[in-house]
């Protein structure tokens, strides 16, 4: 028996994992010589026993280690990630996307990690090459990047090589209905290591989960948050529409609140106002919001992320003292201008 046999084994007796057979896992999962149905297995015992934090945390060192390097450790210390497991089925707009580009054109360097949509119709991958990304822009143009527009996207699948020999089991799995690890690791992933995190997770439990990991891999800031629409609903962002769970990590790491629009002088908004569709709907949603108008709730959510990035990065020192800026950027032209700016740079 392989390997991956053994800790399936250890997995059905529900023990949790060690570091060090993380580490074997992950090696044997990226491996071509196993077989796919002995990874299937060993993602579906894992799923069913409940990754635990210690674990997420050893399974994104690991596959940290084999992805490709940007090469951009010169601004990950001021950097920030905006990112969101997804999986929520919520039909929110991109507000991750938004922010990060509020966020830039406040000077604050962002390396943004995402994908295609796929419990979503425009993922922020999507979004991006709406705006004219080249998703497939390699390190020396994402460091260029990162020096003339303030950020860059890191599209995952063009830099994690390792998920080619696991993507057709995660899609067999699927099919049937069934979650694995992968789902929720992404945003634990991002190859250009920003020293701060603003992550959305699918559910308040995933966030308390997500929050213990980002400590266990040394984050310097981080929040991780969700937002309750209902009973067993919700979205992985912060809405002013939705009593909003937040755990920090790092040095953030004693925040454990529960934020509403009210907190920080917003008016709360119906979740409505945050929803979003296709790739042609949001642009021109963001065509709205980048002149001035779009829904007023969903300018306050996109200002509230942002604000709370840029507290989280320690640009400013609260979140309250981020918001009339954040707006200002959003609505006032920045962001529209940051846009124009990312298609011309990507066009050369």
């Amino acid at each position: 028996m392989d390997v991956l046999g053994l800790l399936t084994i250890r997995l059905a007796a529900r023990c949790n994992l060690s570091d060090d057979e993380v580490g074997s896992a992950a090696a044997a999962l990226a491996a071509e010589d196993v077989t796919d149905d002995s990874k299937a297995a060993f993602l579906t015992e894992l799923h069913a026993k409940g990754e635990t934090a210690m674990e997420l945390a050893a399974f994104a060192r690991a596959f940290r280690a084999r992805a490709i390097d940007p090469g951009v450790e010169a601004w990950a210390p001021r950097a920030i990630d905006i990112v969101g497991t997804g999986g929520d089925y919520s039909g929110g707009f991109n507000i991750s996307t938004l922010a990060t580009l509020v966020v830039a054109c406040a000077g604050v360097p962002v390396m943004k990690h995402g994908n295609r949509g796929i419990t979503s119709k425009c993922g922020s991958a999507d979004l991006f090459a709406a705006f004219g990304v080249d998703l497939e822009a390699p390190p020396e143009k994402q460091r260029r990047a990162m020096d003339r527009l303030g950020f860059a996207y890191f599209f995952a699948p063009a830099w994690h090589p390792a998920f080619r020999r696991i993507g057709p089991v995660r899609k067999a799995l699927a099919a049937r209905g069934q979650r694995t690890v992968f789902n929720i690791l992404g945003p634990l992933l991002n190859p250009g290591r920003p020293a701060h995190v603003l992550l959305g997770a699918a559910s308040p439990a995933l966030a308390e989960k997500l929050a213990d990991a980002l400590n266990e891999l040394g984050t310097v800031a981080s929040l991780a948050v969700h937002g309750i629409l209902g009973p067993g609903r919700g979205i992985d962002e912060i809405t002013t529409a939705t009593l909003n769970v937040v755990r920090g990590a790092g040095g953030l790491r004693s925040t454990r609140a529960e934020w509403s629009a009210g907190d920080f002088g917003l008016a709360a908004g119906p979740f409505e106002e945050m929803q979003g569709g296709d790739v042609a709907r949001n642009l021109a949603l963001t065509e709205a919001l980048t002149s001035g108008g779009g829904p007023r709730g969903l300018a306050d959510t996109i200002a509230l992320n942002s604000a709370v990035a840029l507290w989280i990065a320690g640009a400013r020192p609260g979140v309250r003292e981020g918001l009339a800026e954040a707006r200002e950027l959003l609505q006032g032209g920045a962001v529209r201008r940051k846009i124009a700016d990312t298609r011309d740079f990507h066009r050369s």
